[in-house]
């Protein structure tokens, strides 16, 4: 099992709910393909380094989670089409 860190970059003109939802849903695409989320870091809005979308903040979260190796790829296509999803960046994590 390998330890990755999926950085989320969530639009600011949603509300508390649907940001939730949002960040719920990105959880349930890890378990449904055999991962573990061990933590979910939540950083808040902040402000972009260049504007996207006409947006220039977004909620940042960022998600630890364990598995084998096919499941990043797996979450990756599932995340790349959430419209709530602005920007989002899955890493290895050494030990």
């Amino acid at each position: 099992m390998n330890k990755y860190e999926l950085a989320v970059v969530v639009s600011a003109k949603l509300e508390d709910e649907e940001r939730a939802a949002t960040v719920e849903k990105v959880k349930e695409v890890i378990t449904r393909f055999g991962g573990t989320v061990t933590d979910v870091d939540d950083w808040g809005k902040r402000k972009l380094a260049y504007e996207i979308q006409k947006m220039r903040e977004g909620f940042y979260y960022f998600v630890h989670f364990e598995s084998d190796g096919t499941c990043p790829a797996e979450v990756e296509k599932r995340v790349r089409i959430m419209e709530n999803v602005i920007r989002y960046l899955c890493v290895r994590q050494d030990a």
